[in-house]
């Protein structure tokens, strides 16, 4: 059955969001061209409630997408492409933002709620704000609409409430025109986590942020209130510098916590293209207190806070458009948007660049010079160096873009990215921070007063000694001998030191004041967090037997990772490992199943329990029953022993995925004060290829005697005659046997049910393996007359996982800065508010 109401109502809903969009803002444009108050008034009204149905109506979409969505309604691609039956609610969530299509009415529902904010909380600016307001959230809508325009053969926008038929060209519509899928492709396995819940909605709402600055300073230069927007504009430029800096911290979160490439920032363009924005944006923030405090820096603040925006519409650009290719892992595949999202940069590119050239000369300026010992200097050396940091950054990654320009025009270029990403960017990046840290630490002495050179000595005196001490301590005892590394530690150690001593000051005036202080202190952390978890990360899965563990792999692979077969101690640095086997979860349940206690069924998330089955002492599943698990994840359980006998577990997993290039391993982290100790598995034996198994060897045995397989003891439990097999239709004349045969390994008891079967006079045999062991045991005959059985073994390779471990030290250096930035982004925020609406309740702007 074809679910077409639910679709054509959410179109509808786009269609009514776009008109809607253009409407509110043709209105606002005339409410704030208009010079009589009863037509300001009359259009301000109009374009107010043409806005609130736009917003009523992105919410109707969320509603119809999601409706679909949840359930499963596969007859649609965006449901078939990105869901599946078998995903928790939470996940269906994630469904929602993993298209293209849901990720802009993520945007576009975060700049609705914004707008209505902006409308509710300062009526002086509603109406040239909202103007650009509702212009963005047009060209948004559009993205989404989905329609050919008759005559041009011009389509706008990817919708997504297409019809799986209308978007597949596939022989069984042709033949079943209604044809609906049992089930989607679902979601990615790699955004199977908890971050995908939480990390997209984040990252655009600081997207959608970063427009009610822009639309200020458009209103501003518009209106020629080339002073008066910066108060309302700064309380939203730290509101998005919060955000959209948390969403890229948990993004690096995220890969950390999730990829096994070792650490939480790898330089992917699409990275890079969020990074850039938030350092003009944090320059922008700076010069706008400037402003506000000295009337000055307003020019530069007028261009950063447009780049910012600018450079937002770019990011969606390179990661939308198809032009990276293969260069980012992150980007979208092209939905033929990429003219469409050409004309949506260029659009307010070029709009703002000129209106800030016409306005130009208008803008006032101070004719005062800046001391070297004033703030407004400090603060603008501190704004140019987040810049160029910025673009050493933007100009590599958009090395595809200029290839594109040039064959555009015919030509041909051989430009490539950097080969090695991480080492290109952090080479010039490191000498950025420093002086980051540098000026974030010396500038707040500058800016609670203009100082001379006399009292300058006297403030820096004390952090400067403290930092050489504690420099010289740190790189005695931790062994840091890298001369960048030692520079980049000091610049963190006197960022965060000397920052201290302005907040204790600051602290005693008005604790509303430190906000500055706290947001530099985590950048001192910040970085020196960074030099350690990063610039002295340490393998400690050294290869010390003398043996490859591949000879197809490198001799780095060789090296750094440890071969571990199941139960086998292997000794690894301080610790001793051991390998305990694959381990499975199971669905609302906590805890790891043991594989080998599972049967597989004909259904891959279905298995059945070989035996009762305990998690933390507590009985979960009794033999016999079915389970639902998770199959897509296999969990290897490593156990840690330390030299004083301490035990702890790990569970890095990983799963066999061909379409996302191989195996995808995920780490496990143990976490101390200190360091994290970060272990992944680097191989696995393909659960989708046939083992090798030896030719079989036949046993006559009894029950309840014991017999060797492997060196193992082994031995038939129990012998039960079971009315069903799976596959197998059974009659009251045949029979079917389990076998229960236990074989003891090195620290536990593993159970193999192989079962004998005469169906219609002919024998059917189903074998059993025990995985860890590298077992197959099958039953071949029954011999009454000797109350034995005879028993067929094929053995292979023990289960084995390779696995590589580092060491991250000091890494929760690096998060307690990060958490102290955004403390520090929180007080500076409400700060900021608190003056706005105590200007606004005085009927200021």
């Amino acid at each position: 059955m074809i679910h077409e109401f639910i679709g054509d109502l959410g179109h509808i809903f786009v269609v009514i969001a776009f008109i809607t969009a253009l409407y509110s803002a043709f209105s606002y444009f005339q409410g704030a061209q208009a010079k009589q108050f009863d037509k300001q008034h009359f259009w301000k009204q109009n374009g107010r409630i043409f806005f609130y149905v736009h917003a009523l109506a992105v919410a109707g979409i969320v509603f119809s997408l999601f409706y679909i969505i949840y359930n499963h309604y596969f007859e649609y691609h965006y449901a078939w492409s990105h869901s599946s039956k078998r995903l928790p609610t939470h996940y269906m969530i994630s469904c929602f933002w993993e298209g293209q299509e849901g990720s802009f009415l993520l945007w576009l529902f975060w700049h609705a709620l914004l707008g209505i904010i902006v409308i509710v909380t300062n009526k002086f600016w509603e109406a040239p704000v909202m103007a650009i307001f509702s212009l963005v959230q047009a060209f948004l809508a559009s993205m989404i609409l989905g329609v050919v325009i008759p005559g041009l053969d011009l389509k706008l926008g990817s919708s997504p409430f297409i019809l799986l038929r209308d978007a597949i060209d596939a022989p069984i519509f042709q033949q079943q025109p209604n044809f609906v899928p049992e089930d989607g492709t679902g979601l990615n396995p790699l955004l199977q986590n908890y971050w995908m819940v939480i990390h997209p909605p984040t990252l655009f709402l600081g997207f959608a942020t970063t427009l009610v600055p822009f639309a200020y300073v458009i209103a501003g230069l518009w209106k020629k209130k080339y002073r008066e927007w910066v108060r309302p504009a700064l309380p939203w430029a730290l509101v998005s510098g919060a955000v959209l800096g948390l969403g890229i911290l948990m993004g690096g979160y995220w890969a950390y916590e999730t990829l096994n490439f070792g650490g939480y920032w790898n330089w992917d363009p699409v990275e890079n293209a969020v990074y850039v924005p938030w350092l003009f944006l944090v320059a922008a923030i700076h010069t706008m207190i400037t402003f506000k405090n000295s009337n000055t820096a307003l020019k530069a603040s007028v261009i950063l806070v447009i780049t910012t925006f600018v450079l937002i519409l770019y990011s969606t650009f390179l990661t939308r458009s198809g032009i990276l290719g293969d260069a980012s892992v992150h980007s979208f595949t092209d939905l033929g948007l990429s003219g469409q999202l050409l004309v949506y940069l260029l659009f307010f590119t070029v709009g703002a660049i000129v209106l800030a050239i016409v306005r130009w000369k208008e803008m006032p300026t101070t004719e005062k010079e800046a001391s070297t010992y004033s703030r407004e200097f400090w603060i603008f050396i501190g704004a140019l160096v987040l810049c160029l940091m910025g673009f050493q950054v933007i100009i590599p990654t958009s090395i595809p873009v200029y290839n594109a320009i040039v064959e555009l025009f015919g030509g041909v270029s051989n430009l490539a990215p950097p080969a090695e990403q991480v080492e290109f960017y952090s080479k010039f990046q490191l000498w950025f921070a420093v002086a980051v840290g540098l000026l974030s630490g010396t500038g707040q002495f500058f800016w609670w007063k203009n100082i001379d050179k006399k009292q300058l000595k006297s403030d820096l005196a004390l952090p400067v000694v403290i930092t050489l001490i504690l420099t010289a301590l740190v790189v005695v005892f931790k062994n840091v001998a890298e001369p960048s590394y030692i520079i980049l530690l000091m610049a963190g150690i006197y960022t965060a030191v000397a920052n201290g001593k302005i907040l204790v000051r600051v602290l005693k005036k008005n604790p509303k004041l430190s906000g500055g202080a706290v947001t530099h202190i985590g950048v001192g952390l910040i970085l020196i967090g960074v030099m350690f978890s990063a610039g002295y990360s340490k393998v400690v899965s050294l290869n010390t037997t003398g043996m490859l563990i591949s000879k197809e792999s490198s001799s780095e692979f060789n090296n750094e990772n440890l071969l571990l077969f199941v139960n086998e101690p292997k000794e690894m640095a301080d610790y001793q490992l051991k390998y305990r086997g694959e381990r499975i979860e199971a669905v609302d349940i906590s805890g790891y199943l043991n594989r080998d206690d599972l049967k597989a069924t004909a259904i891959p998330h279905l298995v059945v329990a070989k035996r009762d089955i305990t998690v933390d002492d507590k009985v979960v599943f009794q033999k016999s029953d079915t389970i639902e698990i998770a199959p897509e994840n296999t969990y290897y359980e490593i156990e840690y022993t330390d030299k004083n006998g301490n035990k702890f577990t790990l569970y890095p997993r990983a799963q066999v995925n061909e379409a996302m290039g191989g195996l995808l391993a995920s780490p496990d982290i143990k976490r101390d004060l200190t360091r994290d100790l970060y272990t992944h598995v680097s191989s696995i034996r393909d659960p989708n290829e046939e083992p090798d198994w030896s030719d079989m060897e036949e046993f006559e045995v009894s029950p309840n005697k014991n017999f060797f397989v492997n060196d193992y003891v082994t031995r038939i439990e129990k012998i039960e005659r079971i009315p069903e097999v799976e596959g197998v239709e059974l009659t009251e004349k045949d029979v079917a046997v389990k076998v229960d045969i236990i074989m003891q390994g090195e620290d536990k008891d593993y159970l193999a049910q192989p079962v004998f079967l005469v169906k219609d006079g002919m024998v059917g045999r189903i074998p059993d393996e025990v995985n860890d062991l590298g077992v197959k045991l099958t039953v071949l005959n029954v011999h009454p007359e000797r109350n034995s059985f005879s028993i067929g073994v094929n053995t292979r390779q023990k289960n084995w996982v390779v696995l590589k471990a580092m060491e991250k030290p000091l890494i929760n250096v690096l998060w307690s800065g990060t958490l102290l930035l955004m403390v520090g982004f929180g007080i500076a925020i409400n700060r900021r508010y608190s003056e706005f609406k105590k200007m606004r309740e005085k009927g200021q702007e």
